[in-house]
């Protein structure tokens, strides 16, 4: 029997990030098992991918703590209800306080799942006057899906509410396919660098990328290139930024990426750099992209799901956050050794096939949603 499913993807746009790509490929894998619909938030071009399900745009009022506040979710929850009759619903943390309102509202036979992206980190003032809807959800909540075990153990909010035996360590996981040749639009993409050490960084432009410590480091190697794709909020301060280093003309700024030209980038690069600052960042996506495609991995130590996936001296090298000096070191470590390199990025491509395909997450996620659903309804939530 098909499970439906209700999710809230925050948004569903051309500049998703690794929250919203998540749902897009869970809902793809899991295609003919899991009925999936999505409710969002409406912020720009619809993304040039399809998950084959109902995917709905709410329209913000307003943004709270960098999340949309959509007042219609619940409606739209209720309508889809009426329409599906959803098995369960499943959020997505850190989201927008009207998905989880709505998730509330629906009736009490509908199972809650939850995954756990990351801490609210930033936003602690609200945090504090969330805390009491945050213990309510955790406490209601049927299962718990954690992309590493290092989200628990470097989690200061999760301990305090959660019961730990609903928590289920899912990886999060990706179709590789796409990345296992290399195209033709890598040679291109190459070229446009000529015989520079080419870095490449992607992810939206906000302030716990740590993309100004890259472009500062770009400075101190002078045989070395960057590409940063993406936008969001810092897009003209990075640029005028590089313009004021003085290395302008060795950093291309590549706007948001089709995922079909994606590819080619991590293929044309020697070296990916995730140098995010915050624990804001607590999995990164891209790193699995890079991995897959042979790439080392240079990062920060975040103490949590970012260096579970980027193991230094095994698929990568890790340096403290905001460290100059650091990411310099490991940049050029990885310039002047290709033995290092090499195998570095064949180990990355190991532990990505291996450890978060996209098989294991669909897997273990189905698992998740039948065992919830096999489990007698507890007379609190009847």
């Amino acid at each position: 029997m098909t499970i439906r499913v209700l999710t809230f993807g925050r948004y569903a746009d051309e500049n998703f990030g690794g929250l919203e790509r998540y749902v897009f490929e869970l809902a793809r894998a899991l295609k003919g098992e899991v009925d999936f619909a999505n409710i969002v938030a409406r912020r720009g071009p619809r993304p040039d991918t399809s998950t084959g399900s109902e995917t709905v745009y709410a329209r913000p009022l307003a943004h709270l703590g960098g999340t949309p506040v959509c007042p219609s979710m619940p409606a739209h929850a209720f309508r889809l209800h009426d329409k599906k009759a959803f098995d369960i619903v499943h959020l997505q943390f850190p989201a927008d306080p009207m998905a989880h309102l709505a998730a509330q509202l629906l009736p009490r036979s509908v199972r809650r799942v939850l995954t756990w992206h990351s801490d609210i980190v930033r936003q602690r003032m609200l945090l504090r006057l969330y805390q009491p809807f945050l213990a309510r959800l955790l406490a209601c909540a049927d299962a718990i899906i954690l992309p590493t075990p290092a989200h628990l153990t470097s989690s200061s909010q999760l301990p305090r509410w959660a019961r730990r035996e609903r928590m289920h360590v899912v990886p999060f996981g990706l179709d590789y396919r796409r990345f296992e040749r290399r195209p033709a639009l890598a040679d291109e993409v190459r070229g446009r660098h000529g015989n520079r050490f080419l870095i490449f960084a992607l992810g939206r432009h906000v302030y716990y990328k740590g993309f100004e410590y890259l472009i500062e480091a770009l400075s101190r190697l002078p045989d070395a290139a960057l590409i940063i794709g993406g936008r969001g909020p810092l897009t003209g301060a990075l640029p005028a930024l590089a313009r004021r280093l003085r290395v302008a003309e060795r950093v291309e700024f590549a706007g948001r990426i089709a995922d079909a030209d994606l590819p080619a980038f991590y293929h044309a690069c020697d070296v990916f750099c995730l140098p995010s600052i915050s624990p804001a960042e607590a999995f990164g996506l891209v790193q699995l992209e890079a991995m897959a495609c042979g790439k080392p991995v240079v990062g920060c130590e975040l103490h949590n799901g970012t260096t579970w996936v980027n193991r230094h001296e095994l698929t990568g090298l890790v340096v403290p956050p905001g460290d100059v000096d650091g990411i310099v070191g490991a940049l050029r470590r990885l310039q002047v050794d290709d033995t290092l390199r090499a195998r570095l990025g064949l180990q990355g491509r190991e532990r990505a096939r291996s450890e978060f395909s996209i098989e294991i997450m669909a897997r273990g996620t189905l698992a998740v949603y039948s065992e919830v659903l096999s489990r007698p309804q507890t007379p609190a939530r009847a």
